[in-house]
């Protein structure tokens, strides 16, 4: 929760929302966050994703002024979070991974709590909390106790609670863990309303998440951002496989040395080839390579790289700490 009075000025539509710029956390001799740069423009909804302990939650938590960057710049709207975090926090709404929610006090009565932080006094104060309730579908629980309601509830008041004073920018920290089947599909339409009118980011390592929310995916792996692209281009960028295996052994270094074959890996009795070009022109190269060299060929099947495969490529399979 962004505990600012500063009330936020409109901001110009061509301008960016969010701009990081080499943003770094040190823990002592840990890095924990290094040399994360993107930006955030509205309608986006930004898929953060990252295995446990990547550095997700550190970079949600200086996006948002509740953590000190060592190094780099973050502007919320054009303004410098670190030289005018008032003006810039008015901003964003935050919905951390453990919701700031007070159990004893009544929905209505949290919220307006909320917006007064926010600096909405009087008319606006019910204006704003009505219309958070409505959007987060709350109005008929507005008078019991959040901590009777149910989980699913309880994270739709968290999210209220983030955009009550009408953020551009709302920071949505691991928002559907815990929740069931149902809430999970609630919570997500309700991030895709918020997505038509605001920046939104997602941080998570829930990759149907992305999937089914995101226009725009990142992957941060031990404090770095190791991939960034738009969900429309990942199939066009994302590269491809073909999985060979031959009556004879083949040859590796054959197979490596072909124009579009960026790297050969054995499996078992089978070859796989991570291709980044066309993969039926790579196809017929190694149809002929296996002719040539009297291979025989039993299997040649393409595949693409889905990003879940892309995830544990970037997230898992790499190479140990120096």
């Amino acid at each position: 929760m962004n505990l600012s009075t500063h009330r936020a000025e409109p901001i110009a539509k061509a301008l960016p929302l969010i701009e990081v710029e080499g943003l770094g956390r040190y823990f002592g001799a840990l890095s924990a966050v290094r040399d994360v740069s993107f930006t955030l423009n509205r309608g986006d909804i930004l898929g953060f994703l990252g295995p446990n302990g990547a550095g997700k939650s550190t970079t949600m938590q200086m996006l948002t002024g509740n953590l000190a960057p060592s190094a780099g710049r973050v502007r919320v709207a054009g303004i410098d979070l670190r030289r005018h975090p008032k003006a810039a926090k008015a901003h964003i709404g935050y919905l951390p991974e453990v919701p700031p929610l007070y159990r004893d006090a009544g929905v209505d009565e949290f919220l307006r709590f909320c917006a007064g932080l926010h600096g909405l006094r009087g008319k606006a104060v019910v204006s704003a909390v009505d219309r958070a309730k409505q959007r987060c579908g709350l109005e008929k629980v507005g008078r019991r106790l959040i901590g009777n309601l149910s989980k699913g509830f309880q994270q739709r008041v968290g999210i209220a609670q983030a955009i009550v004073h009408e953020p551009e920018v709302v920071i949505l920290d691991e928002p559907t863990v815990g929740l069931d089947p149902i809430q999970i599909i609630e919570i997500r339409a309700l991030i895709a309303e918020l997505g038509r009118a605001h920046g939104v980011i997602v941080s998570t390592h829930i990759l149907p998440e992305v999937q089914a929310l995101c226009n725009r995916v990142q992957i941060i792996r031990r404090g770095e951002l190791v991939f960034s692209a738009h969900t429309d281009d990942l199939v066009a960028t994302r590269e491809s496989r073909l999985r060979v295996r031959f009556v004879q052994p083949g040859n590796g270094d054959a197979l490596a040395a072909l124009p579009g074959v960026l790297d050969v890996k054995a499996e078992g009795d089978r070859w796989v080839l991570r291709i980044d070009g066309n993969a039926g022109e790579v196809a017929e190269a190694v149809a002929v390579l296996a002719q040539e060299g009297g291979w025989g060929l039993r299997e040649l099947t393409p595949e693409w790289v889905t990003l879940e495969q892309l995830f544990v490529d970037l997230t898992v399979h790499e190479a140990p700490p120096t």
